[in-house]
């Protein structure tokens, strides 16, 4: 019998009654166990109580939208967000991205899509060197002002510790695992999210921007025109 203490815990924020109990039996065949909330004011209270690893937020939802939904839940935590985003329009992916979501899936989707994105998502997070091939035995990468810590997955901008989602440690974890080097969007996006996933470079320049805003006021991160994007800053200490 499958011990449900070692499952994900997975959070379903969406107000359709024929969707949770479904997807509740399906996420279970892979070792998912998945709660769900018809509300968002459930939802805020059951994530605060803790103990989840991901949250799925509809972006059509009473009380609130999924946006300000997300925009509530990035105030008080960074937990992996995917969004259910109303018939996959461009301008929903991209709110979403900008307010802090990991990912996002157009309804009506293949429940085993959704599967393989949180997959995805909490593999990246539980393998915190996987980023930096042939360097993971150097946990702690320092350069001058900004100190990464692999193992902790911990960054600290001038001594003092900076929040970023899954999505933004793992993008800046890449560019620091060489840098200088100009790493293009298409390539960061298959080495953070998955060959299967749809390429949709836009979200790279979305998260670019919410890690440059983190890291301010370090102008670190370069943008070379038609290139990609490269880690500029000095190493600390001996080379």
């Amino acid at each position: 019998m499958t011990d449900n203490r070692a499952m994900p815990r997975i959070l379903l924020i969406d107000d359709d009654e024929h969707l949770a109990a479904p997807l509740a039996s399906y996420f279970s065949r892979f070792d998912f166990a998945l709660d769900s909330a018809p509300h968002p004011s459930e939802g805020l209270a059951k994530l605060r109580q803790g103990g989840y690893d991901a949250a799925i937020l509809d972006v059509m939802l009473p009380e609130m939208d999924g946006f300000a939904l997300c925009r509530e839940i990035r105030k008080t935590s960074e937990i992996p967000i995917i969004m259910l985003t109303a018939r996959g329009e461009v301008m929903d992916r991209v709110v979403g991205l900008e307010l802090g979501a990991d990912d996002y899936l157009p309804k009506p989707f293949e429940p085993r899509e959704l599967v393989a994105r949180l997959q995805t998502i909490l593999r990246r997070q539980r393998a915190p060197s996987a980023q930096s091939p042939g360097t993971a035995s150097a946990s702690r990468r320092e350069f001058e002002g900004l100190s990464i810590d692999m193992d902790k997955r911990e960054v600290l901008r001038q001594g003092e510790r900076v929040e970023l989602t899954g999505t933004e440690f793992e993008l800046l974890a890449l560019l620091a695992s060489e840098p200088g080097k100009v790493f293009g969007r298409d390539d960061i996006l298959n080495r953070l999210r998955g060959h299967e996933a749809e390429l949709y470079s836009r979200a790279v320049d979305i998260v670019i921007s919410r890690l440059r805003k983190k890291l301010e006021p370090l102008d670190c991160i370069k943008t070379l025109r038609n290139a990609g994007y490269a880690l500029a800053v000095g190493k600390s200490g001996p080379a």
